[in-house]
Parts: structure tokens; C-alpha cells; sequence
């Protein structure tokens, strides 16, 4: 089993922080485990005040749900009461964010944690995010839920439906599929 040390976090949140101020934003970075748990937070110069608390949300929802955020949002979309009650429940840490900058942190086929960017728009954070990780070795794609090594996006196979049709639909919509 991989784990997420401290120096890879580190070499994420700086190549993060470089990334984005290559595009002029100030943001912040949030590296968690794959429980997680906060292994490296920091807080760009210039990123606004909030920002090092929605990254760690960020970061946190992609360990936790085992996807980036933008594929759950289609599925949060489908069912606001369900994703609303999951940040309520005792063993949540911080709110489940399904939105861009929310990437899970994948290397050689296991999740190791999460990474979240905030400060830039939507697209903005999700680009560094995409950026840094495979500039640094990382996978990027991930399948749908209940589809065992079937990556997202695939077409839908019949009959399926639920949150793993409902996040292969919202990965085929941003695809233009």
C-alpha cells in the first residue's frame, strides 16, 4: 500500500503555487491523505482569506468520495438532500465540495489522497490541479462508480444508472459526448 508522504505533498502544493502564479492567480493549495487527513495546507501570497479552507474541503472531498470533484456533480445535482446530509454526518471532517480544483491523487492505480486549489474560477484551480499532477507522475483518470476498470466517460452500458451512470453522464456532458 502507497502512502502520501510529507515531501511529495510538499512537491505538490510549491509546484501547485508556481503553476498558478504562472497564470496570475493567488491561490491556495490543500494536500490531504487518503483518509483525508491534512498533510500540507499553504496559502499563496495575495490568496484571499477563505481560500486556505475551501482548497482543504477540495482536497478533502476528492480523498474521501474517491473522485475529483467535477465528477460528482452531476450526482450532487441529481441528489442535493443526499450530498447536503453527507457534510453532516459525525465522521465528516469538512463539507463534500463537488466542484473543479477537487482532484484525487491517484499513482499506480491506488488513491493515495486528495488536492484542492482555490482562489482562481472553477476552471482556473481545475487546470493547475490537472497541471501539477501529471507533470508529476500522477494518474488522472478514474472510473465510474460500480463500473470495475471502466474509465469514466466510456459510453453507458444498458441498464446502468445510479452514481456511477450519473458521474459517466456528467464526465461524458463535459466532453461534449
Amino acid at each position: 500500500m502507497s502512502s502520501l508522504t510529507l515531501d511529495a505533498a510538499e512537491e505538490i502544493v510549491a509546484a501547485a503555487l508556481k503553476r498558478a502564479q504562472a497564470l496570475g492567480k493567488a491561490v491556495s493549495v490543500a494536500v490531504v491523505d487518503a483518509g483525508g487527513f491534512v498533510v500540507s495546507v499553504r496559502r499563496g501570497d495575495g490568496a484571499r482569506p477563505l481560500t486556505p479552507d475551501i482548497a482543504r474541503a477540495k482536497a478533502y472531498t476528492a480523498a474521501v468520495m474517491q473522485r475529483p470533484g467535477r465528477m460528482l456533480k452531476k450526482w450532487q445535482e441529481s441528489q442535493p438532500v443526499f450530498f447536503a446530509q453527507l457534510s453532516q454526518l459525525p465522521g465528516a471532517a469538512l463539507p463534500i465540495m463537488a466542484t473543479e480544483g477537487s482532484v484525487t491523487i491517484k499513482r499506480d492505480g491506488e488513491i493515495i489522497g486528495g488536492l484542492g486549489i482555490a482562489g482562481g474560477t472553477a476552471d482556473e484551480d481545475q487546470q493547475v490541479a490537472d497541471d501539477v499532477l501529471a507533470s508529476l507522475g500522477y494518474e488522472l483518470e478514474f472510473a465510474a462508480w460500480g463500473v470495475a476498470g471502466a474509465p469514466a466517460g466510456d459510453h453507458e452500458k444498458p441498464g446502468a444508472s445510479g452514481p456511477a451512470g450519473a458521474a459517466r453522464n456528467a464526465e461524458n456532458t463535459e466532453k461534449g459526448a
